[in-house]
């Protein structure tokens, strides 16, 4: 790896101390050009002297989203330049997601492993979503449990015969559709009288046992299909016009 010049974006001393003394004795290769503990400092610093990498911290002065705008910023402006977010920000994941919107190169959270070298080696070489091992553990469970979650859905269309307009039916009644709203989607070729149809159909396809003798209003049925993982609660969209 070629020499490259880097500023550090820390605002608690320590953990800048912490985060100088990684580089000098892991990676030689970086030269620390400047650290800013703030906004104002990084701008000041960065009119002086363009680095090649910016580490940077996303908690600055209190506030968690300094960090993200400074990064968006400088993204916007040189982008070729390589950040890398180092955060104590551990269990944020919404604030992970906005870095990454960003245009970060990679997270590091300052957990477990913390910066290695490989990481740096690794951004510098011009990879994408460079993680440390504990947001890749984070990123792996969220993984699995989405497809796990896709397998389970398929399975319950398969296993209560739901083709796609019973889906599309259904979901759109969860997101508080009428009946006549749902006849004027595009590519639906069905009526109120036939919608009706199709939800008694469905009620008794998803309530074999006849709900203990109670009826099942169009609320309960999307319920049903919810609890069924016919519908997923998380991705309730419209069809579009």
């Amino acid at each position: 790896m070629e020499n490259f010049k880097v500023i550090i974006v820390e605002d608690v001393p320590l953990e800048l101390k912490g985060t100088e003394g990684i580089l000098r004795n892991d990676v030689p290769e970086a030269d620390i050009i400047g650290t800013a503990s703030n906004e104002a400092e990084y701008w000041h610093l960065l009119k002086q002297q363009k680095p090649d990498l910016v580490l940077l911290d996303l908690g600055l002065g209190g506030s968690t989203t300094v960090g993200v705008e400074i990064c968006r910023h400088t993204k916007d402006i040189y982008h070729d330049m390589k950040v890398l977010i180092f955060t104590g920000e551990i269990l944020n994941e919404k604030l992970w997601v906005d870095a990454l919107d960003a245009g970060c190169d990679g997270i590091i959270l300052k957990s477990g492993e913390l910066l290695t070298r490989r990481d740096i080696v690794n951004v510098m070489d011009g990879r994408k979503f460079v993680f440390n091992q504990p947001i890749l553990e984070k990123i792996i469970k969220r993984f699995k449990q989405s497809v796990n979650s896709q397998i389970i859905r398929q399975e319950a269309l398969v296993n209560y015969e739901i083709d796609e307009y019973d889906e599309r039916f259904l979901r759109h009644l969860a997101l508080g559709y009428t009946k006549e709203q749902i006849t004027g989607l595009h590519g639906m070729p069905f009526g109120v009288k036939s919608l009706e149809k199709r939800q008694n159909e469905l009620v008794r396809k998803l309530f074999p046992d006849g709900n203990g003798g109670i009826g099942v209003n169009a609320t309960r049925l999307v319920t049903r299909a919810i609890e069924l993982h016919i519908l997923d609660a998380d991705n309730l969209h419209p069809d579009d016009n």
